[in-house]
């Protein structure tokens, strides 16, 4: 078999990112802080199981490190096959399967950077952000298309979005004012509704015990309001479903238009995440959707991070 990437290939694939979606800092960065956990998982399954030989000991890894997680961004920007992928890199599809097997929860589990010091991991740290900044958050759910379960599977109907009419999964993705990525959720099937979903994952509770923030929604999480005090801020309800007033006509679709001109920034954001192409539809495991979703939120959260930085330097 013959391998394509070489030294000089792989600093290409480095300089370039259109390739892998980041700037050669961010995944000089990557290395120097998924490396060594990498490193770690592996030494601990090498020592877990009863050996022959002495760790290290045997044939080498074809596919090294940088390798591995150059394989993993790549798989994850353009959807790339696992077969592609190892005939790119000169090795068996096992070996790619296995690499972005380990790598990508690796990247799942880092969270959003909001700056080079501050990394948010859960919706709590989230809030508590937003208070401590007198920032206004943004939700809105997104769905991904996913394959159809087989036939036979009890839960089979859940993944059928009741919006789309297609079988998918939801993520709620939180932003801050200007459209930065702040938090992506877990995976649910698609058949969960935007405001159930907000409440398993403990918004409510959060809001109404937390610090004073303000988070803008679409018309899907009405009744949040309420229930958190005022904090979430839904478009304004229609008074007079019939024979509305001249008045009131234009003063309610200005309210609206305000309302979606502040709310449009999470659209932007989740644009930014389709553009990785493992989210525009995914072919693979529903049960890795969550590990995807949240890997590459926290990929480009990183290259905002980086991007605003070199822009405030130059």
């Amino acid at each position: 078999m013959i391998r394509v990437v070489g030294n000089r290939a792989r600093a290409a694939i480095i300089r370039s990112q259109q390739i892998t979606g980041l700037t050669p800092d961010v995944i000089a960065e990557l290395i120097t802080e998924i490396g060594p956990l990498w490193h770690e998982r592996h030494q601990a399954v090498l020592t877990s199981r009863p050996r022959r030989r002495a760790v290290g000991a045997g044939a080498k890894h074809k596919l090294v490190f940088v390798d591995r997680l150059l394989a993993t961004l790549v798989h994850l920007r353009h959807g790339a096959t696992h077969d592609v992928l190892a005939c790119w890199f000169g090795v068996d599809r096992s070996t790619i399967t296995r690499a972005i097997g380990e790598v990508r929860p690796l990247l799942a589990i880092r969270g959003c950077t909001v700056a080079p010091d501050i990394r948010l991991r859960t919706l709590a740290e989230v809030v508590d952000h937003l208070g401590a900044s007198g920032q206004t958050g943004i939700i809105d759910g997104t769905e991904v298309r996913v394959r159809r379960p087989a036939v036979g599977r009890r839960d089979r109907e859940k993944f059928i979005s009741g919006k789309n009419k297609q079988n998918a999964v939801k993520s709620m993705v939180v932003t801050d004012a200007i459209g930065r990525l702040l938090f992506c959720s877990p995976a649910e099937p698609a058949s969960c509704a935007d405001i159930t979903h907000a409440r398993k994952l403990g918004l409510v509770k959060l809001l109404a015990d937390g610090p004073a923030v303000e988070i803008l929604t679409d018309a899907g999480y009405q009744g949040l309001g309420a229930q958190t005090g005022g904090r979430v801020v839904t478009p304004p309800h229609r008074k007079f479903k019939k024979n509305p007033p001249e008045w009131y006509e234009e003063m309610y679709e200005r309210q609206r238009k305000a309302h979606s001109s502040r709310r449009i920034r999470v659209e932007h954001g989740i644009g930014h995440l389709k553009n990785w192409r493992s989210l525009a539809r995914h072919h693979g495991r529903r049960e890795h959707m969550s590990d995807i979703i949240q890997a590459v939120a926290g990929l480009l959260s990183h290259q905002q991070v980086a991007t605003l930085a070199r822009g405030t330097r130059t």
